[in-house]
């Protein structure tokens, strides 16, 4: 169902607009977890780095799907406040045509220059093989990856955010049987578990894509809308283009703390790679509600109702905020047996390094959650210098301390002290910037 976010009470709309999109990044984090889960548990501790290793890689290009989906997503919110359907339309099939191109960009590329990049990241020898495996396959499924995001991001546009809950309900449940199926039962060792997401994936994107069709064809409008409009794709530019180099340059700095973890050998980078899987739920969950809150700014930025965003950002704190405190109890004391479902036994290497790790993130998740829901705020209503800035402030610091700290206390421990003090400084500038706007919103009614 589409939904008007631009009436009723701004807490009870997000909270019941956010709350399947949760949903939903749980369900889609748990691709991501059962590709790990199956490879360390089924496969071995070697299995388990090599996907972890690649992840990092996959997250390069996920970064252009998601700059697709934000792009779409924030115009034609804005398209659906000012209820202008025409050119709603022709947004979405604008975004469709150039996010195929970009796809086709990023196909060539990866194949061409996957095997360069894991040697790039000292990628050790004994998971090599099993990286490149991994990324090869993940390849050829990119399409589904593009497109389904563009469909989300549509769904979240029109305000219904269940339906892709449902989707990924059903798909993330589905692949974890499959990695099992492919794993244990045909022995396809890690190619198992890249063909199982391929394959899942697969289906919930044409069966979006379909949805979105017929959603679309049922909003009439006075006469066809153009295919594709040069307006509208720099509109999209202008927010595709910010959120694809925020997620992508994050992806390249995570690879640069990737190499330097490299480097501590196979056993830690397991450890990390469990460990990187449980917060990356968490962040990715402070983001997906960031992404939501900047679906409501932008209808309510069509709608002209300024007010409404300041009240939106208030109650998307209090929604991460009531998510950090479970996160912050689960990884403080119940970490070892998290970590352990990714885990043939208890590797002293593997499990330290995973405990640390979460040990020293999972108390500053109440700042970098605010930080996001400030960066929401901003890409909603197009701030995006603002947001960049304070996205490469965070990114520039974690990456130069990674390295530094790591070097310092000869040991990887450094590396995870970087995040806090990244996201603590760059928390501090999105949440100046979005009052900044604010007030010259409210000073231009």
């Amino acid at each position: 169902m589409n939904k008007d976010l631009t009436t009723g009470n701004p807490q009870t709309v997000l909270w019941r607009f956010c709350l399947p999109l949760f949903g939903s990044i749980i369900f889609q984090q748990l691709y991501n977890i059962a590709d790990s889960l199956v490879a360390g548990k089924l496969i071995g501790e070697n299995a388990l780095a090599a996907v972890g290793n690649s992840y990092e890689i996959t997250l390069i290009f996920i970064a252009f799907a998601f700059g697709c989906n934000m792009g779409c997503s924030v115009i034609v919110s804005q398209l659906y406040g000012a209820k202008d359907y025409g050119r709603l339309k022709t947004a979405v099939s604008t975004a469709c045509i150039f996010s195929a191109f970009l796809c086709a960009v990023l196909m060539l590329s990866g194949i061409l220059g996957c095997s360069p990049l894991l040697r790039l990241i000292r990628t050790p020898d004994e998971v090599f093989s099993d990286s490149k495996l991994y990324l090869d396959i993940y390849l050829w499924g990119l399409p589904f990856v593009f497109f389904y995001n563009i469909a989300t991001g549509i769904f979240s546009a029109l305000g219904d955010s269940k339906t892709p809950f449902y989707f990924l309900a059903v798909s993330s449940t589905s692949n974890i049987a499959v990695d099992i199926l492919f794993v244990k039962a045909f022995n396809m060792g890690v190619a198992g578990v890249a063909w199982a997401t391929f394959l899942c994936q697969g289906i919930s994107c044409v069966l979006a894509v379909l949805t979105v069709y017929v959603r679309l064809k049922k909003i009439q409008v006075p006469e066809n809308p153009p295919l594709f409009d040069g307006g509208l794709l720099k509109k999209i530019m202008i927010i595709a283009v910010p959120s694809i180099l925020q997620q992508s340059f994050i992806s390249v700095g995570n690879l640069l703390i990737q190499s330097v973890i490299n480097g501590f050998g196979a056993s830690v980078m397991a450890g990390y790679s469990a460990a990187v899987k449980l917060n990356n739920l968490v962040i990715t969950s402070f983001t997906t509600i960031g992404n939501g809150i900047s679906n409501f700014s932008a209808q309510n930025l069509g709608a002209h109702q300024y007010g409404r965003i300041r009240e939106g950002f208030r109650a998307g704190i209090k929604m991460v905020w009531c998510l950090c405190v479970p996160f912050c109890i689960l990884y403080l004391f119940f970490g070892k047996p998290l970590l352990l479902l990714f885990m043939k036994g208890e590797s002293g290497a593997a499990m330290l390094t995973g405990r640390q790790f979460l040990w020293i993130l999972s108390p500053f998740y109440f700042v970098v959650s605010a930080k996001l829901a400030a960066d929401g705020i901003l890409r909603g209503i197009s701030a995006m210098r603002q947001f960049m800035t304070a996205t490469f402030i965070d990114l520039i610091l974690r990456v130069a301390l990674a390295f530094l700290l790591s070097d310092l206390t000869k040991s990887a421990t450094g590396i995870w002290c970087a995040w806090p003090i990244g996201w603590t400084i760059a928390m501090l500038f999105s949440v100046a910037f979005y009052r900044g706007e604010c007030k010259k919103l409210c000073l231009n009614r």
